[in-house]
């Protein structure tokens, strides 16, 4: 069987140190920030965001217009069925009434027939 090598403190340390180099060349190999690319994508991606910005502000908006026009409607309803409301309760008092003339015409035609038989 093999025998796993175990590497030292030495060889550990120098390891350490060789990943570091790597990880600083990448990161120098990095596009800076006045690279075209770069500018190009921060472009592209501040436009996108204004892009969404507007359609967010345009659903706000038409949101807002729906609410209101929902609002509108239901004060129109309100107001159309206290309307009809107050019709129906004028038209009843109007019948009330026509009902008590009609039985005070009875009435009076009653007391007239009653008269005319005493005759």
């Amino acid at each position: 069987m093999k025998q796993p090598k175990e590497a030292g403190f030495a060889e550990r340390r120098n390891n350490s140190v060789e990943a570091k180099k790597l990880l600083l060349e990448k990161f120098k190999a990095a596009p800076k920030l006045d690279d075209p690319e770069v500018a190009a994508k921060r472009a592209e991606r501040e436009a996108l965001a204004a892009a969404r910005e507007a359609r967010r502000a345009e659903r706000d908006r038409a949101n807002a217009e729906a609410k209101a026009a929902k609002i509108l409607a239901d004060a129109a309803e309100r107001e159309a069925k206290a309307a009809e409301a107050e019709a129906q309760k004028a038209a009843e008092e109007l019948r009330l009434n026509m009902s008590e003339e009609e039985r005070k015409a009875e009435r009076d035609r009653r007391y007239a027939a009653r008269k005319a038989r005493k005759r």
